[in-house]
C-alpha cells in the first residue's frame, strides 16, 4: 500500500521572538539537539521550544493514524506540520495529492493554498463554527472558496449532513446545536471537499463521556464507507486504542513507538510506554488474532480439531482450512459470520476476523454461548474460548502474558 504522508527526520523548533538574533539561536539549537541535549536544556541555553525532534513516520492511504501522548509531547505539533500550520525546521515532509507528491519543507504559497483547499482538511477541538452562518452555510465554507456552482455546492452539502444525520438541521444555527451535533456539522464541514488527509485534533475531548464514545462509533462507521486518510490527535489511550488502525506514542517532541493498538499494549517498547498502557482497557486494545488459540493446537488423533472444552464440537477442514463442516456430538451443528448490529443465534457458532475487537468476541461468546473461531481469508485459524477470554482480560498488562503473546505470533 502506497503512502499518503511520510516524516523523514523532521525536527519542528519554535525560536519564540524574531530578534536578529533568532537565526542564530535556531542553529545553535539544532546543534544542541544532535549532541542529544534534552528539551530543557535547549530552552535554558537558547530560548528556542523543541515541538518535535527527529520524526519518522508513514501513514498509509485508508488509515486511521494516531498521534497521541500527553500535553506537550508534540502530537499537535506534528499534525499541524502536514497544512504548513507549523513551520518545519529540518528534515521532509511528503504529501500524495493524486498522482503528485508534494514536499512541504517548504511550499510555495500557491501550492499551500492549493493543498489547503483539495487535499488536506482538519476537524478542529473547539469546533471552529462561524456562529453567524447555518449549518447548511457552514459546512458549503470549502466549496464556497472553490467557486463551485450553487446547485453543485448544495447536492454536495446536503449529502453530507445526512449522512452526518443533520440535514434537518441544516437552516439553524450553531448556537442551536449540542456540542456532539457541532462537531459532526465540522466534520461534514472538512469532508465535503473530498480531502486526501482529513487531520483531527483532539475532536472529541470537549464532549462528555457518553457522546464522545458514540462519535467514535460514528466515525469508525462512516470511516467504513469513506475510507480516508485520518491522521488523528488524542491524549486518551481508550479513544487511541478503539480507533486506530496504528498508533504513534510521543513524549517530548519525539515518536517513542508506532504499531498496532495490539502492539502497543502487548509489546511495549520501553517502560514509558508500559506505564502508559498498564491502566488501559483490554476489551478496545486487544484483537483476536493475538488471543486466539491456532488450529494446529486443536487437532485430535480423528483428524478433527476439537475446540471446546467437553470436546464436544468439532470442526472439519478442508487442506486449504477452509471449512467443510462443523459437528456437536456427531450432528451437523450452524455457524454464521456476526453481522453489525444483527444478534447472534444462540447455539450457533459465530466466525469472526483477526480484527475483530475482544468486546466484540465477549459480545458474540455471551449470545451464543459457544467458543468463536478466527477466520482469514476463509481459512479457519483459530479459536477463542473462556479461557483465551479471561487470560485477556486478568492478563493483558503483565509481562510475562506479552512475552508469551510476542513468542506466539
Amino acid at each position: 500500500m502506497s503512502f499518503a504522508a511520510k516524516f523523514e527526520a523532521v525536527d519542528i523548533l519554535f525560536p519564540g521572538s524574531a530578534d536578529r538574533g533568532a537565526r542564530g539561536r535556531m542553529t545553535m539549537a539544532l546543534a544542541e539537539l544532535d549532541a542529544g541535549k534534552t528539551r530543557n536544556d535547549i530552552i535554558g541555553s537558547t530560548g528556542i521550544v523543541v515541538g518535535a525532534a527527529d520524526v519518522n513516520l508513514e501513514v498509509e492511504q485508508g488509515e486511521i493514524f494516531v498521534l497521541m501522548g500527553l500535553s506537550g509531547s508534540g502530537k499537535t505539533t506534528v499534525l499541524r506540520a502536514l497544512n504548513g500550520l507549523n513551520t518545519i525546521s529540518r528534515g521532509r515532509i511528503t504529501i500524495r495529492h493524486g498522482d503528485e507528491l508534494v514536499d512541504m519543507s517548504n511550499p510555495p504559497p500557491a501550492t499551500l493554498r492549493r493543498l489547503r483547499n483539495q487535499a488536506v482538511s482538519m476537524v478542529f477541538q473547539q469546533f471552529a463554527l462561524l456562529p453567524w452562518r447555518t449549518v447548511r452555510r457552514n459546512v458549503e465554507l470549502g466549496l464556497e472558496l472553490r467557486k463551485m456552482k450553487p446547485a453543485e455546492m448544495r447536492a454536495s452539502v446536503d449529502q453530507w449532513l445526512d449522512r452526518v444525520g443533520l440535514l434537518q438541521w441544516a437552516d439553524k444555527h450553531a448556537s442551536e446545536l449540542s456540542g456532539g451535533m457541532q462537531q459532526r456539522v465540522g466534520l461534514a464541514r472538512a469532508l465535503v471537499t473530498n480531502p486526501d488527509i482529513l487531520l483531527m485534533d483532539e475532536p472529541f475531548s470537549a464532549l462528555d463521556p457518553l457522546i464522545r464514545n458514540k462519535l467514535q462509533d460514528e466515525l469508525l462507521q462512516l470511516q467504513r464507507t469513506v475510507q480516508k486518510t485520518i491522521i488523528f490527535v488524542t491524549h486518551d489511550l481508550d479513544e487511541a486504542l478503539k480507533i486506530g488502525n496504528r498508533i504513534a506514542i510521543m513524549k517530548d517532541g519525539r515518536v517513542i513507538q508506532v504499531g498496532k493498538p495490539e502492539d502497543i499494549v502487548l509489546r511495549p517498547a520501553t517502560d514509558y510506554v508500559a506505564e502508559f498502557v498498564a491502566h488501559m482497557n483490554p476489551l478496545t486494545a486487544i484483537r483476536a488474532a493475538s488471543l486466539m488459540r491456532p488450529i494446529g493446537a486443536l487437532r485430535a488423533p480423528d483428524g478433527a480439531h476439537h475446540f471446546n472444552d467437553n470436546q464436544d464440537y468439532a470442526l472439519h477442514l478442508d487442506n486449504s482450512g477452509q471449512l467443510i463442516a462443523l459437528h456437536r456430538d456427531g450432528a451437523a451443528a450452524p455457524f454464521h459470520q456476526p453481522q453489525p448490529g444483527v444478534r447472534c443465534p444462540q447455539g450457533s457458532t459465530g466466525i469472526v476476523t483477526g480484527q475483530h475487537l475482544l468486546k466484540d468476541i465477549v459480545e458474540i461468546r455471551q449470545q451464543t454461548t459457544r467458543p468463536v473461531l478466527v477466520a482469514d481469508n476463509g481459512r479457519i485459524v483459530g479459536c477463542i474460548g473462556t479461557t483465551e477470554i479471561l487470560d485477556a482480560l486478568t492478563q493483558a498488562g503483565r509481562a510475562d502474558y506479552r512475552d508469551n503473546t510476542a513468542a506466539t505470533n
